[in-house]
């Protein structure tokens, strides 16, 4: 593989990233919009006897969206920092686009981010009383990310070679 197609293979995986980011962080502002219309599609769908207890999940979760924005709106301004900080992760990963040799450190500093979500989503959410299916759904997108990340990491470090060589 040349040089060039190197590069744009890590900027497929780095866009893939930042795509991720973005749409996890403009989906965090309207969650209970969202979780409303999820729950009605789940009621609409066969998965109301398929998965019951998912669908009551996201139907207690949407109805304690309602009753916390209903009495106290501000505990969602949270959830407005959650889907900044992933805005400014995508930003982030800007640098590894341009220069993913000079900027692997970010690429690298995702992979750990990852890494980090699987004891995050058991200890917080054991902790919270999150059922352990939605759990798994959250670690997932730990395992998902990750695998671009690799992807990159490891064909920076093939165009640094190049690039030396």
């Amino acid at each position: 593989m040349d040089e060039r197609r190197t590069l744009r293979w890590i900027r497929i995986c780095i866009a893939i990233m930042i795509l991720g980011l973005f749409v996890s962080g403009v989906t965090a502002f309207p969650l209970r919009v969202e979780l409303g219309i999820g729950s009605d599609i789940l009621h609409s769908s066969p998965a109301v006897d398929w998965f019951p207890d998912a669908v009551a999940w996201v139907d207690r979760v949407a109805a304690a969206l309602v009753d916390v924005d209903g009495r106290y709106p501000f505990i969602s301004y949270g959830t407005d920092w959650l889907a900044y900080a992933h805005l400014v992760l995508a930003v982030v990963f800007i640098g590894p686009m341009v220069d993913p040799v000079r900027n692997i450190w970010v690429i690298q500093f995702g992979v750990i981010a990852c890494a980090g979500i699987i004891p995050l989503a058991l200890i917080a959410g054991g902790i919270r009383g999150i059922p352990l299916g939605w759990q798994l759904i959250d670690m997932s997108f730990g395992v998902l990310g990750v695998i671009p990340l690799l992807i990159a990491w490891r064909l920076t470090a093939r165009l640094e070679r190049m690039r030396s060589a």
